[in-house]
């Protein structure tokens, strides 16, 4: 299964300080053992369209081999560190899993 997370970052955390740490903390997910594959992102300077949504900051997409390993991913230490240090920082999160 795929695990998608989109970031809007607050404005005064875009800047470089900010986003080498948050993409540091990004990177640090890939480490924990339940985690299959995947990486981060920032939008792609693509040709404006219409249907193409720019506005956010960072993509997470995140393979699992299987719906338990997201399960105990969702609930791991390491996983709820990430999210205790950066969720001052977010304007907005939204999330997409894919089976």
């Amino acid at each position: 299964m795929e695990h998608h997370v989109y970031f809007w970052l607050k404005e005064e955390f875009k800047n470089p300080e900010h986003r080498a740490a948050f993409e540091q903390g990004l990177a640090g997910l890939f480490k924990i053992g339940l985690v299959a594959g995947g990486r981060w992102a920032v939008p792609a300077k693509v040709m404006p369209r219409p249907v193409i949504d720019q506005s956010w900051d960072y993509a997470l997409t995140m393979q699992f081999s299987s719906i338990g390993n997201h399960d105990a991913y969702q609930v791991d230490a390491d996983h709820n560190t990430f999210i205790a240090a950066f969720k001052d920082t977010w304007a907005r999160v939204l999330v997409m899993d894919l089976a």
